[in-house]
Order: structure tokens, then sequence, then C-alpha cells
């Protein structure tokens, strides 16, 4: 509804026209919704999917924010229209965003391992039905108590959470020669037709199970743990977690929280390829079939990033009404769009050729101030696959978010300031480093959510030749 100044009223949000596209978890629409957004009058549609939120009012105030100063930036025979694609995520609360969030309002980073009670209620949104399950995962979080028993407990709520099991289809261990010498940890086994992370193709035969979940879960939270401290989010640095397995293992459910978030990371990433390509894709499809005129500008932050570019696999062959896609801090590979894998030249990345169905650049910003994406996403990655991994960096696990489109020949890669003085490419990928402006936000996420820039809102209206 509009208060006849274009300005959004009842919604939180200060431009307009707006609506809200909301998607289920297995990609249906909200009919209401989907017909809100047709009846916008606009010639360019923005069209913006969050990534890591719990709920509506979160998502809207990330909109709000974002989308404040484009009226200010387009040309004069442009009328945009704005979209927020809601979809279920989750965010847990302890997590800040730069100038989002009123000071006091989150638990401190490092203070404890118990949930919170908003990250608690967000939790039992994202698993519903499983509150029995939550409350003794909170409860374990909480009391940490030093028992290797107590971790085994957790690491089995954790996949009834998830609804994995942890031995493959002919019922053997999970056993190979990536497990750690003198652990006992059960190890994926390695080979061509191996889950190797995100967005990489898999032989059709793979169990889809990440060896996060069959791994001993002391030695996950014993990893996770480390990295924890290296992104600075755990007092007393680095050296807190150095401590043998045989030892006290206090320090170990801050591994074990961690583990928890990367659960709900294994559900996104699964859900926001569905979301985007038979949700978000279809309706957009639907949308130019009767409009055939109405450029679109997609627009997806983290997981909502994927959400954006898996709809590009529902735009009908030699259909030009996607005139940009740009992507913030995308939490999926960095080798999607290649047509070839560095390290599997028989395979490609699960969006190839897909940026060929914008009729505009598809502009993937990075910033290296993103320790979501630099430490905790490559993390994931090689847990969710190789477990040898494990033991060592291996660039395959990269987030195009934290260095930009890879594998992929003839790729511009530009600071921002030269897009923003020179413009971006008419069409193809293109890599843009935010680092400039996306560099704020505390542990353990660093400038994963330092987004709300109008740097960035310029860069989306020159990728898609909206500006004076």
């Amino acid at each position: 509804m509009s208060d006849g100044t274009g300005r959004s009223v009842g919604i939180g949000i200060g431009v307009g026209p707006y609506a809200e596209l909301t998607f289920d978890a297995d990609g249906d629409v909200d009919r209401s919704t989907r017909d809100a957004v047709a009846a916008l009058e606009a010639t360019d549609l923005l069209v913006f999917a969050h990534g890591w939120n719990s709920d509506r009012s979160t998502s809207t105030r990330l909109f709000d924010r974002f989308y404040a100063p484009f009226p200010g930036l387009v040309g004069a025979g442009v009328r945009l229209g704005y979209v927020g694609v809601v979809w279920p995520s989750i965010r847990f609360s302890d997590e800040p965003i730069p100038d989002f969030d009123p000071p006091g309002a989150l638990a401190e980073p490092g203070h404890g391992t118990a949930l919170d009670p908003a990250t608690l209620r967000a939790l039992g949104e994202f698993w519903p039905g499983r509150v029995a399950e939550l409350d003794r995962v909170a409860e374990l979080l909480e009391d940490r108590p030093d028992s290797a028993a107590a971790f085994t407990e957790f690491g089995a709520l954790v996949r009834e959470l998830v609804g994995v099991d942890t031995v493959d289809p002919a019922g053997t261990a999970l056993v190979g020669p990536g497990a750690p010498a003198g652990t006992g940890v059960p190890a994926l086994p390695v080979g061509p037709d191996v889950p190797m992370g995100p967005d990489i193709p898999v032989g059709p035969d793979v169990p889809d199970v990440p060896a996060i979940f069959t791994l001993d879960v002391l030695e996950v939270c014993r990893v996770l743990t480390g990295a924890l401290a290296d992104a600075g989010a755990l007092p007393g640095g680095a050296a807190e977690p150095a401590l043998s397995l045989g030892g006290g293992l206090h320090a170990l459910w801050n591994g074990a929280k961690e583990l928890l978030r990367q659960a709900t990371y294994y559900q996104m990433k699964k859900r926001a390829g569905t979301v985007g390509e038979h949700g978000l894709g279809p309706v957009l499809a639907e949308l130019a079939a009767h409009r055939p005129a109405l450029r679109v500008h997609l627009i997806g932050h983290s997981f909502g990033a994927r959400v954006v570019s898996f709809a590009l696999r529902a735009v009908p062959d030699g259909a030009r009404y996607v005139k940009s896609v740009t992507l913030l801090q995308g939490a999926f590979s960095h080798y999607a769009f290649a047509d070839r894998l560095p390290h599997d030249k028989g395979s490609g990345g699960a969006l190839r050729g897909m940026q060929r169905k914008a009729d505009g650049p598809v502009v993937a910003c990075h910033s290296p101030y993103d320790a979501a994406l630099g430490v905790f996403y490559p993390l994931a990655s090689r847990m969710a696959g190789d477990s040898a991994g494990l033991l060592g960096f291996d660039e395959r696990w990269g987030a195009i978010g934290h260095d930009g489109v890879q594998a992929l020949p003839g790729t511009p890669r530009l600071t921002l300031d030269a897009a923003l003085r020179s413009g971006v490419p008419a069409a193809g990928c293109v890599s843009v480093d935010a680092g400039s402006v996306v560099r704020r936000g505390g542990p353990p996420s660093g400038a994963h959510s330092d987004i709300c820039h109008e740097e960035l809102a310029r860069l989306v209206v020159a990728a898609g030749r909206m500006g004076r």
C-alpha cells in the first residue's frame, strides 16, 4: 500500500511501490504475494533475496536499508518497483549486522555457548516439531559437560535434526584414507564420485550425507573450535582450543555450537537452490510472459545469492527479461559458473552457462573481510565432502563471495571504485572486490552482512543500466 508519494505504508519500507514475495521451504509461493508483485507498476523491478535471516521483520529491515538510496540514483525514464524475496532461512541472533541491530541487542561473541532465546525460537521455526531435541541441545550447550558421551549425544541430536544417518547404503562404516592417523575418526572414501562440496556435481549413486555428520563428533568440534579461535570469536584466541582430546573438553562446546550452525547451513544450502529454481524462477517467468516489457534485476545476499542464481535455471531459452544479477557476498561455490572444474576437467559447476540466461552482467561482489565465507564456508564445504580436507586447505572449497568467480576464463576482476567509475561489462560474469566498503563486523562472521551501502546500490544501478 502507498500513501501517494511512492512510500510503502504499514510494512516498514521507505521506498515504493514495494511488495514481498514469500516462499515456503519447498519453493511454493504464497499466491497473494505473487499477485501483489504482479500488480506493481514499474519499468524495472528490483528483486532482492535475503540470506541469513530468521523472520520477516529482520528481512524487511534489511530490504528497507538496502533499497533506501535507489530513488536518487536512477534516470528519469526509470520507474522502479521493489520486491523483497522472503524464504525460510535462519539467523543466529548473536551474529552482528553492522549498524543494524541496536547496541546491546546481541549477545557478546564468545560469551559462552548457551543459545539465547531468540536463536532458540528461530531454530524452533526452522525445525518445527523438534522441541524436545532442541531443548536438549540447548541444555547441553549451556551446561557444557566434560564428557565424551555428552558430545556423542549432541552429535546424534544434530544428525536427527538434519535427518541424516551415519552409514552408507550398504550399511558399512564410512572409513577411508582421509582419517587423521591415530584418532579412529571415520572418513568418506576419496574418489571421483564422492561429494566434493556445495554446487559441485556428484555421481548419482553417492549418498547425500555430508561427512561433517559422519565424522567423530569430538574431532569435528575440535576443528570448528580452532576455526572460531582463528576468526577471533573466542576469548583467549587460537591458544584456547589447542588442547588434546584426552584433556578437558569444555572448550570444544564452542565447536559444538558451530556444528549446530553448520547443520542449519547444510539445510539452507539445499533450500536456497530449491526456492530459486522451483519457486522464484518460475514466478518471474510467468510475470515476464504477461509483461514482456518489464526489466528484472536480481539481487541476492549470502544464501539469497544462491536463490537468485538458481532462479536463472528457470529462465526460458531466448528470454531477455533478466537484465542484471548482483550477488552480494554469495554463499556458494566460486566454481559454480565454471565450464570445467580445475580438479575435475570432466565436470562443470552447478550453474555452468547460466550467466547467459541474463541479458546483462552477473556481478559477484566479494570481500576479504568476510570471515563467514573466508573461514567457515570452506571449512563447512570441506567437511561436507572429502574428509581429507580436514587436514589442510584446498581452494576447491572457496565461496564466490570471498574471492569472486573462479575458473571461468576471461572474467574481469574489478575494484568497486573502478566498476563505479567506468562501469561493468554488458554481459557475462564479472568479479568486483567490494572490500573498500564491505569491511565491518565482529566475529564469527566478520563483514558478511555489511552490505547496506550506497556504493553497492550504485553498482546494481550500473549493472542494470538504470543510471542517469
